[in-house]
């Protein structure tokens, strides 16, 4: 196909993706031309050694990125930093991305780049973890059950420690892993919601920590297990198997996983820069049908899962004993040694839609912003709205999806009818409900953080 018709057939879907918008009842097969050959095939994506990055993981051992002509190479990062940069100045293609980290750049907070998104790699998938002896201190104010600590366990329980800290004049430190993380937001809802304010971002203080009840730091994923075994943190927030691994190493307890903060959250996404969306629009689409085929075939069984686990233990992806990433991949997750329970929501890479990149998840994102001070200062609901629609880009998904389902790959079904919101969602841990539609309306909600007109 030559350059000019993939672009008249790129507007096309655009328009037609509009319609879509305004009318859920029409179907995907009418909205779209079938995108035309890869502009580029030799491709480099960037992933961090979690359980998370299994769709890219899956996508290149399953063949799909070979079935859509692309010929890919996969590189583990040092970092979040690394990678984005990396992205940025084109030594990457594409990467796994936190999906903060799109947003981030799009308000200039940290690095200010041009990064969108066309594709949600899963649902939940972290947890936050203590030392021993925090666990010890808390585990102390936690009602029980049958022999076992009641389940979820709110941050009342570690307000308690921290107070006690306190009056020691000890500082109590945890460890996130980076400043527009998932594990970030996470971790300052989890402690607020149990009355610890998680400390605020300020135009001369890029710590986050001004004004704060417990000290959050920088920590890379891999070495969180280590970090608080030395003492430099008494507990993180994490994803997967970092947090398993701590219980494996009987260094640590996971006392919340994140489906238990926010039922259902967004956590990483497929992210690339917007030149490179535009230089390869149909590179794109291929890339983003492979992953729809990687998240589905992630979730069409528990065999699935058990090899997945085999592959992401290699040395190349993320590096971890088998066991130690089936104890959180295989619909159960282990909080003490021996106390394994039920999970079988903690890591989704399909299921309700977990591909689609929905407005409302990056809106939420950049409410957490705000609440804390990345974003200075109060902007309107249409602010939030147009920034998120900046970044992320569900019209691409859809032309994905569109050309699964020609293909027979992907049913209707398995789209959502959408404008790119979810509706009010509840499922959080205190209690809060979230309109992506009425940002400044959430933010009201909180006790702890800021809202409306607000500074530090």
């Amino acid at each position: 196909m030559s350059s000019s018709k993939s672009v008249i057939d790129r507007r096309r879907f655009v328009a037609g993706a509009a319609a879509l918008a305004g009318s859920a009842g029409l179907s995907l097969p009418a909205l779209a031309q079938k995108a035309g050959q890869p502009e580029k095939e030799a491709l480099k994506f960037g992933f961090i050694k979690l359980t998370d990055c299994a769709p890219l993981v899956i996508a290149y051992e399953k063949g799909y990125f070979e079935d859509e002509g692309l010929n890919v190479q996969l590189e583990a990062q040092a970092n979040w930093k690394v990678l984005l940069d990396r992205v940025i100045d084109g030594q990457l293609d594409g990467a796994h991305m936190l999906a903060g980290q799109p947003l981030g750049a799009a308000i200039g907070f940290g690095t200010k780049a041009d990064i969108v998104t066309a594709f949600s790699m899963d649902m939940n998938g972290n947890a936050i973890t203590v030392s021993n002896a925090v666990w010890a201190e808390m585990k102390k104010n936690l009602p029980m059950q049958g022999g076992k600590v009641e389940h979820p366990i709110k941050a009342d329980a570690l307000k308690k420690v921290v107070d006690a800290w306190k009056k020691e004049g000890k500082t109590f430190k945890m460890g996130m892993v980076f400043p527009v993380s998932t594990h970030n937001y996470e971790l300052r809802y989890w402690l607020a919601a149990g009355g610890l304010n998680p400390g605020y971002y300020t135009a001369g203080d890029t710590s986050g920590t001004k004004n704060a009840d417990v000290l959050l730091s920088v920590t890379p994923p891999p070495q969180m297990p280590a970090t608080m075994e030395a003492g430099t943190i008494h507990g993180y927030c994490v994803g997967e198997p970092w947090n398993q691994q701590a219980v494996v190493k009987g260094i640590g307890v996971p006392v919340i996983t994140d489906d238990e903060i926010w039922k259902g959250n967004p956590e990483k996404v497929f992210g690339v820069t917007k030149a490179w969306a535009e230089k390869y629009p149909n590179t794109h689409i291929a890339v983003v049908k492979a992953l729809i085929r990687a998240g589905k075939w992630l979730d069409a069984s528990m065999a699935n899962r058990i090899e997945a686990v085999k592959l992401l233990s290699k040395s190349q992806y993320v590096g971890a004993d088998a066991a130690v990433i089936g104890n959180s991949m295989t619909g159960t997750f282990e909080y003490e040694k021996g106390d394994k329970r039920p999970a079988p929501d903690f890591n989704i890479f399909f299921r309700n839609y977990a591909t689609y990149p929905f407005y409302s998840d990056a809106i939420w994102y950049l409410t957490q912003m705000r609440r804390w001070g990345q974003i200075g200062e109060a902007k309107p609901d249409s602010w939030y709205i147009d920034t998120a629609k900046k970044v992320y880009r569900p019209d691409i998904y859809l032309q994905a999806a569109k050309a699964l389902i020609a293909e027979k790959k992907l049913l209707d079904s398995e789209v959502p009818k959408t404008d790119g919101f979810k509706g009010v969602q509840s499922g959080f841990i205190d209690g809060v409900s979230y309109d992506g539609r009425k940002p400044n309306d959430y933010l009201a909600k909180f006790k702890i953080g800021l809202k409306a007109n607000d500074k530090v």
